[in-house]
């Protein structure tokens, strides 16, 4: 399991006092490591050596060494001799170490990019003084100590670009470990497990009783990979489990921009300033009460029936959910500064999220969607909170198409991807490049449902009557010349002709 690039400090408030809590754990895990066949590439043992410069090289050169070992940690034991084993003890006392006039460990976390989890531990082992330091796998990239990366190769410390062939292991590695396998907290007892994920929700979205005990909650969440356990039997979140049942977003530090901000406007431009929301518990948890608060602005559109009239919401449910989820699922973590956005105007809304699409924008309706953010996916799923793969888009389209709203609008510019759901407008209020874009999205949708555009089916989407077919006919012949869509056949007769998306026909 990797870890993220959280400065040192990151989780100490659970876990700086881990010596004090655990003294147990740390003692069995100095055994363990000095049980070790053989000093390895993520673990050194020294009996001296406190020079911080070399200090910033172990940490990059074992954060480096511990992913492609497929380690969650390397580990620095002072006090130890490495080649008898023998507890020898050690003087070091990194709280009071300092480089210059600063302390040890602010300089070191300053003098490493990216910036990596690690910590020092002090403890007595046979009346016997240890330092351990514990250091998190790189992820996303290799770790470097004023501008060089280094690696172990055996038990010798070098220079990355020294050792070409572990190089590409590494890079390999980044890209086949995502992001939900990372570690968003660590050092945590059973109790910080529960006191910082919201563990009924899990239990309430699988359907499925609340254990009557502590373990057993732990190995559910354990068993969708929610948490970990790591190597002296203290508890990580992984960022999969914060993410979706985070009680607080914002006790994560680097997840903390990751909640999801609702934005009302009372124009149609953002020149003025508009009321501010922010859900800050995980995706899953909070999906519900986004959902509903977002709901409460969305303007009503007055439908006539016989006799009567009756308010429905002026956007499809259903368009509104999907949208939202695709943006949680699909969005790019790598982007730390920005979140899912949520921008709802008297005439639209707008759904934002980090990350530009995998595929072309024009294909998001046909082609199975690709995300950078699987294991996330897969269970925003298997809860319910969106549709079935490949279904989410298809269901916008739809679910507008039926509520003879104008198309939807799906952008994507600089490092972000934005969905746009617009109100009600009648046909004549449309512009043109409105009325091409919900031609093409109509023909799509038709052909993913084995059933090609017609004017009659184009006529009944814009709900225009039939002695105005001509209007609907310029139109197919407009979108046509923008090459969006093509005539199936170019031989039929006028009232037979059939048109597919421009991807089908070259298909």
């Amino acid at each position: 399991m990797q870890e993220s690039q959280t400065p040192a400090c990151a989780g100490q408030t659970l876990a700086m006092n881990e010596e004090i809590r655990y003294p147990r754990r740390l003692q069995t895990l100095v055994q363990r490591l000095i049980s070790e066949d053989a000093e390895s590439e993520w673990l050194e043992f020294k009996a001296g050596n406190e020079n911080p410069s070399e200090i910033g090289e172990y940490i990059s050169a074992l954060a480096n060494s511990a992913t492609i070992c497929g380690k969650s940690h390397g580990y620095v034991i002072w006090g130890v001799d490495d080649e008898s084993r023998e507890i020898v003890g050690t003087a070091f006392r990194p709280a009071e170490a300092r480089r210059g006039n600063e302390a040890l460990e602010a300089w070191l976390l300053r003098s490493l990019v990216p910036q990596v989890s690690f910590h020092f531990y002090e403890l007595t082992v046979d009346a016997k003084r240890v330092v351990i330091l514990k250091v998190a796998r790189a992820s996303n990239r290799p770790v470097a100590f004023f501008g060089t990366e280094f690696i172990r190769v055996s038990s010798y410390k070098k220079p990355l670009k020294e050792a070409p062939e572990k190089e590409r292991v590494l890079w390999r590695l980044f890209d086949a470990v995502p992001f939900e396998r990372h570690a968003a907290l660590v050092g945590l007892s059973e109790g910080d497990v529960t006191q910082l994920l919201d563990y009924p929700a899990y239990f309430d979205l699988r359907e499925l009783p609340l254990p009557e005990h502590r373990q057993g909650i732990l190995q559910a969440l354990a068993d969708d990979r929610l948490i970990e356990i790591e190597d002296e039997g203290d508890w990580a979140i992984t960022n999969l489990g914060a993410v979706l049942f985070a009680r607080r977003l914002s006790d994560f530090e680097r997840l903390g921009r990751k909640a999801v901000r609702v934005i009302r406007y009372g124009e149609n431009g953002r020149v003025s300033s508009g009321s501010e929301h922010m859900e800050t518990r995980g995706y899953a948890s909070g999906f519900r009460d986004l959902l509903a608060y977002i709901h409460r602005f969305v303007p009503n559109n007055e439908i006539i029936g016989q006799a009567l009239r009756r308010a429905t919401p002026m956007y499809p449910e259903i368009a509104i959910r999907e949208l939202i989820a695709n943006a949680l699922i699909h969005q790019d973590f790598t982007i730390t500064g920005a979140g899912p956005l949520v921008e709802i105007f008297p005439g639209r809304i707008e759904i934002t999220n980090p990350g530009t699409p995998l595929m072309p924008v024009d294909r998001l309706l046909d082609k199975a969607p690709r995300s950078r953010n699987e294991a996330l996916a897969a269970l925003m799923r298997r809860f319910g909170v969106c549709e079935e793969r490949g279904s989410g888009i298809d269901k916008v389209v739809q679910a507008t198409e039926m509520a003879q709203l104008p198309a939807p609008e799906f952008r994507s510019e600089d490092d972000s991807f934005r969905s746009t759901l617009f109100s009600y407008s009648s046909y004549n209020q449309m512009d043109k490049a409105d009325k091409i874009r919900a031609t093409y999205l109509h023909a799509s949708l038709r052909y993913v449902q084995r059933d090609m555009m017609t004017n009659t089916s184009l006529r009944e989407r814009f709900g225009i009557p039939q002695a105005n077919s001509a209007i609907v006919s310029r139109l197919i012949k407009d979108t046509v010349e923008t090459g969006l869509i093509h005539p199936h056949d170019e031989n039929a007769g006028r009232r037979f002709m059939r048109y597919v998306p421009h991807w089908a026909k070259s298909a």
